[in-house]
């Protein structure tokens, strides 16, 4: 009797991707092994449309995906299906804590990333998807989780590594985005295997049927994880497809 699983969720840097940001010669081969197969795969992951693209293309992904941490989600890699934006006087909220604490701050717009180098003049003239912040300071990191959580509007607080912190709408998850598309290709989240390493994967982990933690993933991930597999390093997504899909 096969395995249960009819769709893999796999964050990307960290999880996918090695240290380099390649997709190893293994974790490739089993992807197209578990497509084969007949189990769809999707990235689940805060990258934007246009670095995350490169990699489905490699790939051949014809398959969903869900980007900007759920803050998008494309019916395919040419097809846009959901978009959750942020009001731009939040934004703006947002850089004026950066600024306060002098963090590395960026946001993504529906076009492209803008950063602490290259802000954008009218943050009006666009629509947003997400907000992060940087510091190795942990006293200025917390100060603006703090500042963060004072404001007006709740937002989905997670990270995509220990030393940053990242906002969406309230609500907007990779988890959120992973049941649009269980909904497009007709299974539940029972049927999910999701894989991660920062706390913005800790929604879809905690949700899929089945959630596994990478080898070098935050603590925090591996608490919560039904499985924790090896590092990004050594094809960890590799190994996951071979123990428990195929």
């Amino acid at each position: 009797m096969g395995k249960p699983y009819k769709l893999l969720a796999l964050d990307m840097d960290g999880t996918l991707l090695n240290e380099k940001s390649e997709i190893s010669d293994a974790n490739e081969r089993w992807i197209r092994e578990a497509i084969d197969a007949g189990i769809a795969v999707c990235f689940a992951t805060g990258r934007g449309y246009a670095s995350a693209l490169p990699f489905a293309q490699r790939l051949a992904l014809t398959s969903p995906m869900v980007l900007v941490n759920g803050g998008e989600v494309w019916a395919s890699p040419d097809r846009l299906h959901s978009r959750e934006t942020m009001p731009a006087e939040d934004i703006v909220s947002l850089r004026d804590i950066a600024l306060r604490y002098d963090t590395w701050y960026w946001g993504y717009s529906v076009d492209r990333v803008f950063n602490k180098n290259d802000w954008l003049e009218d943050p009006f003239s666009t629509e947003w998807l997400k907000f992060g912040f940087f510091t190795e300071d942990e006293a200025a990191l917390a100060a603006v989780a703090a500042d963060v959580l004072a404001l007006p509007r709740p937002f989905e607080t997670t990270n995509s590594h220990p030393n940053n912190l990242e906002l969406n709408p309230l609500g907007v998850s990779k988890a959120s985005g992973l049941r649009q598309v269980c909904a497009m290709l007709g299974c539940d989240m029972r049927e999910v295997v999701a894989c991660g390493d920062s706390l913005n994967d800790a929604a879809m982990i905690r949700e899929a049927g089945l959630g596994v933690a990478m080898g070098n993933a935050q603590d925090a991930v591996k608490r919560i994880a039904d499985a924790v597999t090896l590092t990004n390093e050594e094809d960890g997504v590799a190994h996951v497809i071979r123990t428990y899909l195929l």
